[in-house]
């Protein structure tokens, strides 16, 4: 059995939509826009990069891409995430993988500096041998480079480990990769999207099927 987890950490982990919203349209309300984010509508851009995202709820506010989303990040390091930002059950299952001896890893696409501020920030910090966010230089998921690190880190194989996430970009991830792909539905994919077979509408029942051996 793969002894090794790797999990993306928005949308699978963290329920991040509302600090997101909370940020921009702070910027928003400081500007004197009249634009509204609609958090519902908001929940499927968190899948597709903070540029892109950033962008696009700013709407007809946003002005030179680069220099939003360098406020936005800004802004972000600063605040607190609270625990409660924590899906259902993510605190207790993660708890439980551990102490059964799986090791658990994040590769996100959210910068490195900000992984590490939220998993300070609800206290899961210590539940990771690597942890693994977007730096310069290096692409970013579907591409495999921040897998690789990650992979380099644990020091294992491919073939030792299973991918956690929430949207098709993981899923390309870890399709590219080759090693089985688990996904939670309650975050931030398209409403296109074809879930997989080993969908899991709840953390808990997730755990409880890893530590069960039910999984692909």
């Amino acid at each position: 059995m793969p002894r090794y987890l790797i999990f993306d950490l928005d949308g699978t982990l963290i329920d991040s939509c509302a600090i997101c919203v909370e940020i921009l349209s702070a910027m928003l309300a400081e500007r004197g826009s009249t634009h509204v984010i609609d958090p519902q509508t908001a929940r499927p851009w968190m899948s597709v990069g903070g540029a892109q995202m950033v962008a696009a709820l700013l709407g007809p506010a946003c002005g030179d891409p680069d220099a939003e989303i360098a406020e936005f990040r800004r802004r972000y390091a600063i605040m607190q995430t609270r625990a409660d930002s924590l899906f259902a059950d993510v605190a207790d299952g993660l708890a439980r993988l551990h102490n059964a001896g799986h090791k658990l890893a994040i590769c996100s696409n959210k910068p490195q500096n900000l992984v590490e501020n939220v998993l300070r920030d609800t206290g899961l910090g210590g539940l990771f041998t690597s942890v693994v966010g977007a730096r310069a230089g290096v692409p970013t998921k579907p591409a495999l480079d921040l897998l690789t690190i990650v992979l380099a880190d644990l020091g294992v194989a491919l073939d030792q480990c299973l991918f956690i996430g929430d949207s098709e970009i993981d899923h390309q991830l870890a399709d590219a990769a080759g090693i089985p792909f688990l996904f939670v539905t309650y975050g931030y994919a398209h409403a296109d999207y074809v879930a997989p077979e080993d969908s899991f509408d709840h953390f808990a029942a997730l755990t409880s099927a890893i530590l069960a051996g039910h999984h692909a």
